[in-house]
C-alpha cells in the first residue's frame, strides 16, 4: 500500500467544502490528469466513512451513463426496486427518495461533461454530499483546485515506494530530487517511476533519469504495469494525457504543440501570439481560457504569464512529431525568440532586465535545442542575447558560457573563417577583458583582428573596431606605447571609411583622449576631448547620451588637474542631461552622481560628497542588483570618503564588503581586487595597524604585477604605498629603494612631467626629510613643485601640500643653506 503524503491541507479544505448545508452540497476536485484527484477523493471517503452512515456511492462518470449506474447501485447494494415502467430519470429520483437513512457521499469520478451528469444528482436533501473529480473547471460549483506536490512531498512519496531499499534514495539524494523535478512533482509520474524502480532494484536513479530525459513521455516507467493492481490510477501518464488530447480541436492541438517548444518556465502570452501571427488574438485567448485553462493543461502564473507542466510539455512534444505543421511551428518559434534576443541592449537597466527576464529561458531553449532551425544570418543572435542579459548585470561568469558556446557553434556551422566567428572571438575577448583576464583576452583580440583583416580586407569598419578594442586592452594593462598607434590607426581608418563626421570617429577621438589622460598628457587630451564633444553635438544633437558621456569625460580631466571650478558645472550639466534623456533611474545617472561626489571628495567638501555617494550607491543597487561590480565601486568610494575623514570604524566594514563583492564577481585575480586590497591596507596603515596592512599591500603588489606586468602605473602606486608603510614604521632602508623604484617606473611609463611622478618625488623627499637628509630632500621638493604648478595650478591640494613640505624643510635649514 502506497503512503498518502503531501495532501493533508487539501483533505481539510475538502472536508470544509463538503460541510455546506445547502439542499445538496456539491463540490469538485479539479486538476490536470495525473495530479491525484481520484486518490484524494478516495482518501477523503476512507477518512470520513463514519461521517457518512448512509453509505458511499462511487460512480465512474467516464465509463457510462450515470443514471444507469445509480439505478444499478441501488438495486445491488441497497436492494431498492424502482418501478420498471418509470423512465430512467424517474427511477433515479425514486432511488434518491428511498435511499438508506443518514448522510450519503456520492463520488462521481472523472466527470467530463457536468451538464450530462447534473439531471441525475440528488435535488432536495441536504443529507446528500456530491463529490466530483474532473479535469475541467465546472463554473460556479465549489471546487478544490489540486496542484502538483510540493518538492518535499514528492520526495517523500518516492521514498515510500522504495521502503525496502531506502539506501538507494540516501545514496543519490540529489538525483532523487532531480528525478522528482523532471516529473514536475506530478503524483502519478512519481508513483509510476517509484514503482518501476521498486521492481528494478539494480536500476540506479542516475540511469533512470537518463532514460527519462532520453525517451521522455514514452519511457516505459511512465506506463502502468499490469502487475500494479493496487494503484488507484487506471492509466499511465501518456494514456492519462491522451484523454485530454482527444477533447482538443485541431487548432487547440497546434497551440499545445507550440507551447511545448517553450522552456519549462513561465511563458509570456505575447510571445505565443507573436509565434502565431496569422491567428486572431481573441481566438487564441478563447482557446487558452476555455480549453487549456478549463482542462488544467496550463496554469496562469501572473498577468499575461502562463506555464505548461513539464510532463504535459513532454506529451505535447511527443505529439508534435506527428503534427503536420510541426516544422513550421519550430521555425516560427525560433524567429520570434531570435528577434527578442537581438533587441537586448549591451547595457541594461534593472527595468529592462526585468522586462526581458521572462524570455531568457526560452531564448536559451532555442540556443540549446533548436539552433538548427535558426538561419546562418541569425545564428549568433540567441547566444549574444543571453550573454548580454547576464553581462549587462555584471554577471560575467554566467555570460561566459554563452559567448563560448557562440564561438563553438559558429565555427562548427560556418567554418573557422567567417565574419561571425570573428565577432564571436571579439565578444569573448571583451568578456575576458571585463573580468581582468587580460592574458586570455589578448590572443582572442589579435585572432579576431587577423580574421577580419583576412575576410574583410584591411579597410573595413569591423577591422577598425578590432583595432580599437585591442588598444583598449593594452591601455588597461598600462601598455600605452602599444595602445597609442592602434588607437590612431583605428581613428584614421574610421575617418577614411566613414568620413570625418561619424559617431564612430567621435568614439575613437574620445578613446584616444582617454589614453592621453591615463598618461598624464592632459594638454594633448583636452583638445581631443573637446573635438569629440563638438562632433557628437553636431552629429547627434545637444541632447544625446554620447554627448553626456563626452561632458563627463572632459569634467573628469579637469577634476584630475585640480581645475575644480571648471569641472563642477560640466559634471552637473552631464548629470542633468542624463537625467533628462535616461530618466532618474539609469546606471549612467548613478555614474554621474558618483563622479560629482568624487569631485567634492577631492576638494574636501565631505558633507556634500557623502549624500551623493550614498545616492549613487542606492541607485546602483536598485538598478543593477546587490551583486554588480559598479555597486562594489560605489562601496569602495564611500569607504574611501570615510577613510579620508578618519571615520575608520565606518570605512572598514564597507571596504571589506567591496572586496568580498569584487572577489565574488570578478574572481580572486582582477585589478579591482588588487585595488580593494590596497585601500584596505591603507586604512589599516592610517590606524597604525601595520602588521595587518603589510601583507595586504604585498598581496596587492603581487596581484598587480601578475595581472598587469612589472611595468604598469598601478604597480608603481603599489610600490609607493608599501614604501610609505615602511616609512611610517621607521623602516627607512626598506622604504627608500621602493620609493626610487616607483619614481623610476612612473617617469618611464607616464613621463617625467606627470603629476604622479611629482608625487613620487615628494614622497622620496619626505623620506629624506624624516631622516634629516635635508640637502637631498630640498631639490626633490623643488622638482615636484616645478611639475605640479604648471600642470595642476598653484592652488591644487597636491601643489599646496608640496609647497608646505618645502617650507617646513627650509624652516629647519640653517640660514646659510637656504
Amino acid at each position: 500500500m502506497v503512503e498518502f503524503v503531501g495532501r493533508e491541507e487539501e483533505l481539510q479544505n475538502l472536508h470544509q467544502l463538503m460541510q455546506d448545508n445547502k439542499p445538496v452540497a456539491i463540490a469538485a476536485i479539479s486538476g490536470m490528469g495525473g495530479v491525484g484527484k481520484t486518490e484524494l477523493a478516495l482518501q477523503y471517503a476512507i477518512q470520513h466513512r463514519n461521517t457518512y452512515n448512509g453509505g458511499l456511492c462511487w460512480l465512474l462518470a467516464k465509463t457510462g451513463d450515470v443514471g444507469i449506474q445509480v439505478v444499478q447501485f441501488a438495486r445491488t447494494q441497497l436492494d431498492l426496486k424502482p418501478p420498471e415502467d418509470f423512465d430512467l430519470l424517474a427511477q433515479v429520483q425514486y432511488c434518491w427518495r428511498h435511499w438508506r437513512e443518514g448522510e450519503v457521499l456520492l463520488v462521481l469520478d472523472d466527470v467530463s461533461n457536468y451538464e450530462q451528469v447534473k439531471p441525475y444528482l440528488p435535488s432536495s436533501s441536504s443529507r446528500f454530499k456530491v463529490l466530483m473529480t474532473t479535469r475541467q473547471k465546472l463554473g460556479r460549483i465549489a471546487k478544490l483546485s489540486l496542484d502538483v506536490l510540493q518538492p518535499e512531498a514528492a520526495l517523500e512519496l518516492l521514498k515510500s515506494l522504495l521502503k525496502e531499499t531506502p539506501e538507494r534514495i540516501e545514496r543519490e539524494l540529489a538525483l532523487a530530487n532531480q528525478l522528482c523535478k523532471w516529473l514536475g512533482y506530478l503524483p502519478l509520474g512519481v508513483e509510476l517511476v517509484g514503482r518501476y524502480l521498486a521492481r528494478k532494484q539494480d536500476l540506479s536513479l542516475t540511469e533512470m533519469l537518463r532514460r527519462l530525459k532520453n525517451k521522455g513521455i514514452d519511457e516505459r516507467s511512465l506506463s502502468k504495469s499490469k502487475s500494479e493492481t493496487d494503484m488507484t490510477a487506471q492509466r499511465g501518464v501518456l494514456a492519462a494525457f491522451e484523454l485530454s488530447w482527444q477533447e482538443l480541436e485541431d487548432s487547440d492541438k497546434q497551440l499545445g504543440c507550440l507551447l511545448s517548444l517553450f522552456a519549462t518556465a513561465p511563458i509570456p502570452w505575447k510571445l505565443v501570439e507573436q509565434c502565431l501571427p496569422e491567428e486572431d488574438t481573441e481566438d487564441l485567448e478563447e482557446i487558452r481560457d476555455e480549453c487549456f485553462l478549463n482542462l488544467h493543461l496550463v496554469q496562469r502564473k501572473g498577468e499575461g504569464i502562463y506555464q505548461l507542466h513539464p510532463l504535459l510539455r513532454e506529451f505535447f512534444q511527443y505529439k508534435l512529431t506527428s503534427l503536420d505543421k510541426g516544422e513550421e511551428l519550430k521555425l516560427s518559434f525560433c524567429r520570434v525568440m531570435v528577434a527578442v534576443a537581438q533587441d537586448i541592449p549591451e547595457s541594461s537597466t534593472l527595468e529592462q532586465i526585468t522586462a526581458v527576464s521572462p524570455t531568457i529561458p526560452h531564448i536559451a531553449e532555442v540556443a540549446n535545442h533548436l539552433i538548427q532551425y535558426v538561419s546562418d544570418d541569425d545564428l549568433v543572435g540567441p547566444f549574444i542575447g543571453n550573454a548580454r542579459f547576464y553581462n549587462g548585470q555584471g554577471l560575467y561568469s554566467q555570460a561566459l558560457p554563452w559567448y563560448e558556446q557562440c564561438l563553438e557553434v559558429t565555427k562548427k556551422r560556418l567554418g573557422e573563417e567567417h565574419p561571425d566567428v570573428a565577432t564571436s572571438l571579439n565578444n569573448l575577448a571583451y568578456l575576458y577583458y571585463s573580468q581582468g583576464r587580460y592574458s586570455e583576452a589578448e590572443p582572442l583580440c589579435i585572432q579576431a583582428l587577423a580574421l577580419r583583416r583576412k575576410l574583410l580586407g584591411e579597410e573595413h569598419p569591423d577591422v577598425a573596431t578590432s583595432l580599437n578594442n585591442l588598444a583598449a586592452l593594452y591601455r588597461s594593462q598600462g601598455r600605452y606605447s602599444e595602445a597609442e598607434p592602434l588607437y590612431i590607426q583605428a581613428l584614421a581608418l574610421r575617418c577614411k571609411l566613414l568620413g570625418e563626421e561619424h559617431p564612430d570617429v567621435a568614439l575613437s577621438l574620445n578613446n584616444l583622449a582617454g589614453l592621453y589622460y591615463s598618461q598624464g598628457r592632459y594638454s594633448e587630451a583636452e583638445p581631443i576631448y573637446i573635438q569629440a564633444l563638438a562632433l557628437r553635438r553636431k552629429l547627434l544633437g545637444e541632447e544625446h547620451p554620447d554627448v553626456a558621456t563626452s561632458l563627463n569625460n572632459l569634467a573628469y580631466l579637469y577634476d584630475s588637474q585640480g581645475r575644480y571650478s571648471e569641472a563642477e558645472p560640466i559634471y552637473i550639466q552631464a548629470l542633468a542631461l542624463r537625467r533628462k534623456l535616461l530618466g532618474e533611474e539609469h546606471p549612467d545617472v548613478a555614474t554621474s552622481l558618483n563622479n560629482l561626489a568624487y569631485l567634492y571628495d577631492s576638494q574636501g567638501r565631505y558633507s556634500e560628497a557623502e549624500p551623493i555617494y550614498i545616492q549613487a550607491l542606492a541607485l546602483r543597487r536598485k538598478l543593477l542588483g546587490e551583486e554588480h561590480p559598479d555597486v562594489a565601486t560605489s562601496l569602495n568610494n564611500l569607504a574611501y570618503l570615510y577613510d579620508s575623514q578618519g571615520r575608520y570604524s565606518e570605512a572598514e566594514p564597507i571596504y571589506i564588503q567591496a572586496l568580498a563583492l569584487w572577489r565574488k564577481l570578478l574572481g580572486e585575480e582582477h585589478p579591482d581586487v588588487a585595488l580593494s586590497l590596497n585601500n584596505l591596507a591603507a586604512l589599516y596603515g592610517s590606524q597604525g595597524r601595520y602588521s595587518e596592512a603589510e601583507p595586504l599591500y604585498i598581496q596587492a603588489l603581487a596581484l598587480w604585477r601578475k595581472l598587469l606586468g612589472e611595468e604598469h602605473p598601478d604597480v608603481a602606486t603599489s610600490l609607493n604605498n608599501l614604501a610609505a608603510l615602511y616609512r611610517s614604521q621607521g623602516r627607512y632602508s626598506e622604504a627608500e629603494p621602493l620609493y626610487i623604484q616607483a619614481l623610476a617606473l612612473r617617469c618611464k611609463l607616464l613621463g617625467e612631467e606627470h603629476p604622479d611622478a611629482a608625487q613620487s618625488l615628494n614622497n622620496l623627499a619626505y623620506l629624506y626629510y624624516s631622516q634629516g637628509r635635508y640637502s637631498e630632500a630640498e631639490p626633490l621638493y623643488m622638482q615636484a613643485l616645478d611639475i605640479l604648478e604648471p600642470r595642476l595650478g598653484a592652488d591644487h591640494p597636491n601643489t599646496v601640500s608640496v609647497r608646505r613640505n618645502l617650507a617646513s624643510l627650509r624652516d629647519r635649514l640653517p640660514p646659510n643653506q637656504e
